[in-house]
């Protein structure tokens, strides 16, 4: 069985682009969370403020996680190597996951905070209270707007985005909970709103969380159906009769690759069939890496221990593609 290497898809453009852009902007905002939570630290510690104190600690961990994102890209442009064939695309993924994980420890303490601040209310001054947070908003309306204009397509740049927007609501929350003290003195509106801000940001940290573990699981995308594609491949290229043992994945969120096997009629061009299957999973269903495997007749993995799967079961394929 001979090998097809087949390089048309080779594309080092936009997606590279894309790659370089969002890593200045991750730098842009690490710097300006990290540079700017030191000061709400300080302004929660002296006005007793839950909410500033939350924010500074969202702050301090995005500040981390933004350079970890940061640290992502840089690995994701190195080339494969022996070792890493794949090269460094996943950590990407890795460090959303780990985002969102860091996400949900500091949204439970600051539950934990606020209901000991509820059983016994602290003094909180207003005044410097409400200065501090609109600082703190501008900053992050900033970072914000600088990660926002990346590729929103990535799970690393979305695991960015998330941290900023939870800085930003943790602002708004400390500016409105200072309003209220600085108008009515009533200080338990400090620990709810922070309390409601974690409740958000839990929400959206699962989100993150459950699609970059769909990816590390090497999930089917959202976006396809293993068994339509498979439908299709028999129904459209001439001479493929059955497809089975079709794995398809996603490398790093965006990146969809497939193996599969594709039982031949006889006297078909095994070359021509396998380029045929590769243009049309790449044309219609986005899958930039195809390995494909022909066969003639029995499948190659029977009598092995493997069962064969007429409804497209997982098993490895071995004829090799680099088709990026």
């Amino acid at each position: 069985m001979a090998h097809t290497h087949d390089h048309t898809g080779h594309d080092h453009g936009p997606g590279h682009v894309h790659g370089s852009t969002d890593k200045k902007r991750v730098l842009i905002a690490a710097c300006l969370t990290g540079g700017f939570m030191v000061a709400e630290a300080l302004g929660g510690i002296l006005t007793g403020s839950l909410a500033l104190l939350a924010d500074a600690g969202h702050m301090l961990a995005d500040s981390i996680a933004l350079g970890l994102a940061w640290y992502a890209f840089h690995l994701g442009g190195r080339p494969a190597t022996v070792r890493l064939t794949y090269g460094f695309g996943r950590v990407k993924t890795l460090v959303a996951y780990t985002n969102g994980i860091a996400i949900f420890v500091i949204a439970l303490w600051i539950v934990y905070e606020a209901w000991g601040r509820l059983q016994a209310p602290a003094p909180v001054l207003g005044g410097p209270m409400l200065a501090v947070a609109i600082l703190g908003l501008l900053v992050n309306i900033g970072s914000f707007f600088v990660l926002h204009g990346g590729d929103r397509e990535s799970l690393n740049m979305r695991g960015a985005i998330l941290h900023v927007l939870g800085d930003l609501l943790g602002s708004a929350a400390a500016i409105a909970a200072a309003l209220v003290i600085l108008a009515t003195g009533w200080t338990p509106i400090d620990p709810i709103l922070s309390v409601l801000v974690s409740l958000l940001i839990l929400y959206t940290a699962w989100s993150l969380m459950r699609e970059a573990a769909h990816v590390l699981l090497e999930g089917v995308p959202p976006s396809l159906d293993r068994d339509l594609i498979a439908r299709d491949i028999e129904a459209t290229i001439q001479g493929v009769r059955e497809v089975h043992h079709m794995h398809v994945w996603s490398l790093d969120g965006t990146s969809n690759m497939a193996t599969l096997h594709a039982c031949l009629s006889e006297g078909v061009d095994a070359y021509q069939a396998v380029s045929a299957v590769k243009k049309r999973l790449a044309s219609e269903h986005g899958i930039s890496h195809a390995t494909v495997e022909p066969e003639f007749g029995q499948c190659a993995d029977d009598g092995d221990d493997h069962e064969h799967d007429h409804g497209h079961g997982h098993d490895a394929a071995a004829y090799h593609d680099h088709h990026h």
